[in-house]
């Protein structure tokens, strides 16, 4: 699996970097339904989730910066993974109803009820999947959309200040300021609501691998952040090379700007040395079954952080 690794030595603070048109605007009624869209869309699933897990949503801290090229890759990458999820309950169904015509031939009336009902729920999820797929897929269509309509207005905002000033062109730079800041603010709103459909990563502790590095007594602080959201857990290596920690599983949303941040320190009484901090894209984890993630902390590979990150929907 392939990520990108930013190391900071803890000597010299360097770092090492690792690698493992315009459409033309719209009239005012696109412009007020595409706006009602995304914030009605902001609306309805704030009153379903806290808005604290999405900081995006919050009022006064909107992002004004928003970032295309990254929501692309994001929502390619979600994309691939609800359709790996839906392949894998549509096959998970076919073979419930393969069992469901054995089962009424056999007679086995216990078993065909309890079958029953599983093949409900997994219709019931797969109905729910391909809704969040047509939401997603909705919202990025409307993000793309404002993305075109912003690049417009910024290149004949250019374009205008580029020619002779006069009341009729101060008057046009005006309106493109406006229409600039429109699109800013919906694309940032839209934004937030896809943040709402990535679901969350269920991050679980599988422990530091160092070889020679790692002795009976040491004890270590690993730290990870993502955005506002924060982990820190205390381990200490045993006489039998096998490791304790404090906590074993932390629940992160994920975050459209945010990269995961992994700092590990090794505590020595009453002072503190700072082994590596990773930062990793969280790109890569938006797939159906669990993965073992091994991060390289120091940068020679001397000790590495294993970790366990499975992807969960919670549409139920």
């Amino acid at each position: 699996m392939s990520m990108k690794l930013t190391f900071v030595s803890p000597s010299d603070g360097g770092r090492i970097n690792r690698s493992c048109s315009f459409a033309g605007f719209s009239n005012a009624h696109n412009r007020k339904l595409t706006k009602s869209i995304s914030k009605g869309s902001t609306r309805s699933k704030t009153s379903l989730k806290s808005a604290k897990m999405y900081p995006s949503l919050q009022k006064g801290t909107v992002i004004w910066d928003p970032k295309p090229q990254q929501v692309k890759r994001i929502f390619e990458a979600l994309k691939k993974g609800l359709n790996d999820y839906l392949e894998m309950k549509q096959a998970e169904l076919d073979y419930l109803l393969e069992c469901h015509k054995d089962t009424r031939r056999n007679s086995r009336l216990a078993f065909y009820y309890d079958l029953d009902k599983q093949i409900r729920y997994v219709e019931r999820y797969i109905r729910k999947l391909e809704f969040h797929i047509s939401k997603v897929e909705e919202l990025y269509e409307a993000y793309s959309i404002q993305c075109r309509l912003r690049d417009g207005a910024s290149n004949m905002k250019h374009a205008f200040s580029l020619s002779p000033s006069t009341k009729a062109s101060r008057e046009s730079l005006v309106e493109l300021y406006k229409n600039l800041q429109d699109c800013t603010e919906d694309m940032c709103l839209i934004e937030g609501t896809l943040e709402v459909h990535l679901g969350e990563f269920h991050l679980k502790m599988k422990g530091l691998v160092g070889y020679a590095r790692l002795c009976p007594g040491d004890q270590y602080e690993v730290f990870v952040r993502l955005g506002r959201q924060k982990w820190k857990l205390r381990g200490k290596i045993l006489t039998d090379d096998s490791q304790t920690w404090d906590e074993e599983e932390k629940v992160f949303i994920p975050n459209l700007h945010e990269k995961f941040e992994i700092k590990v320190t090794e505590l020595r009484g009453l002072s503190t040395l700072l082994v590596g901090v990773v930062t990793c894209d969280s790109i890569d984890f938006f797939t159906t079954r669990p993965q073992i993630i091994v991060v390289d902390i120091t940068e020679l590979g001397t000790i590495k952080l294993q970790l366990e990150v499975l992807w969960k929907l919670g549409l139920f």
